[in-house]
């Protein structure tokens, strides 16, 4: 199974007896819509429902940060995804939340794993079945690992600013990286961290919602100054859409990415963390 799956092979595959099909959408804290309920209200058919808010660490002061291994594999056994399971992901949020739930699969140690290109979105436009409700299934076994490369944490991206080994792309808004915008969460100083590239998340689409591919693909990271032969961590506001871009930089066959799960939600917070403003 690729990284990246089609509609069509979807529709084909439904059924397969080691298929799993993950509703993964998540909103912003804030917004008017239900992620849970637009599930319930229609899905593709045989999926089942990952709620990403409940999928973070209970313990940590930050926001969204990943949960310890066996509450995630307690949380993906109960939803019958396990040892042996294709899963394809999907969403229906502008944040493309499926990737994150990628990143967390592939953190803890799931091996086939795929998103679908354009989401629950392209699935409706063309017209593809949909089911109501919920959808339960058998629990299955989900042996426990924890990957620590793919995390940074404060302190990593700390030594970091002053080492520059590894290359640091921010997935926010580029008024967000610059400082012009205010981050949504209060208690946030503007900016970004010093030495780090701008990529908006965004970037990475086509009009349609699909992903781009290929040299359009990596033209988005070479605009941004980003040099796929080296070490990359990318970073966000709470861990979400960072994880688009280490997507993103997968589908272009980069393996050694990091997430700095942290993101600004920890960095920003911190009167002692360095902050840079502007476009550099």
């Amino acid at each position: 199974m690729d990284a990246l799956v089609s509609t069509d092979w979807l529709e084909r595959e439904l059924g397969a007896s080691d298929l799993r099909v993950v509703d993964a959408t998540k909103f912003m804290v804030g917004t008017d819509r239900d992620a849970r309920a637009e599930y319930e209200a229609g899905h593709i058919p045989g999926a089942v429902f990952m709620d990403l808010t409940e999928l973070a660490d209970s313990h940590s002061d930050v926001e969204n940060m990943a949960p310890p291994p066996e509450k995630f594999a307690s949380r993906m056994q109960s939803l019958g995804l396990g040892d042996g399971s294709r899963i394809v992901l999907y969403d229906d949020s502008p944040l493309k939340s499926a990737a994150r739930a990628w990143w967390l699969l592939k953190l803890f140690g799931a091996h086939d794993v795929a998103l679908l290109d354009g989401g629950l979105a392209k699935w409706k436009a063309e017209g593809r079945p949909l089911e109501m409700g919920k959808q339960t299934l058998r629990h299955r076994h989900f042996t426990v690992w924890r990957d620590a490369k793919a995390v940074r944490s404060k302190d990593q991206m700390l030594a970091n600013v002053d080492s520059g080994a590894e290359q640091v792309v921010d997935a926010r808004p580029a008024a967000r990286f610059t400082g012009e915008e205010r981050d949504p969460r209060p208690g946030m100083a503007p900016g970004h961290i010093p030495g780090s590239r701008s990529l908006p998340h965004s970037q990475l689409f086509n009009a349609d919602g699909t992903w781009k591919q290929g040299d359009e693909l990596k033209a988005a990271f070479d605009a941004a100054g980003i040099d796929l032969d080296k070490p990359l961590v990318t970073t966000c506001g709470s861990g979400m859409t960072a994880t688009v871009v280490a997507f993103g930089a997968h589908l272009l066959g980069k393996e050694d990415v990091a997430v700095y799960d942290g993101s600004w939600t920890e960095w920003g917070a911190d009167p002692a963390t360095p902050k840079a403003t502007g476009a550099a």
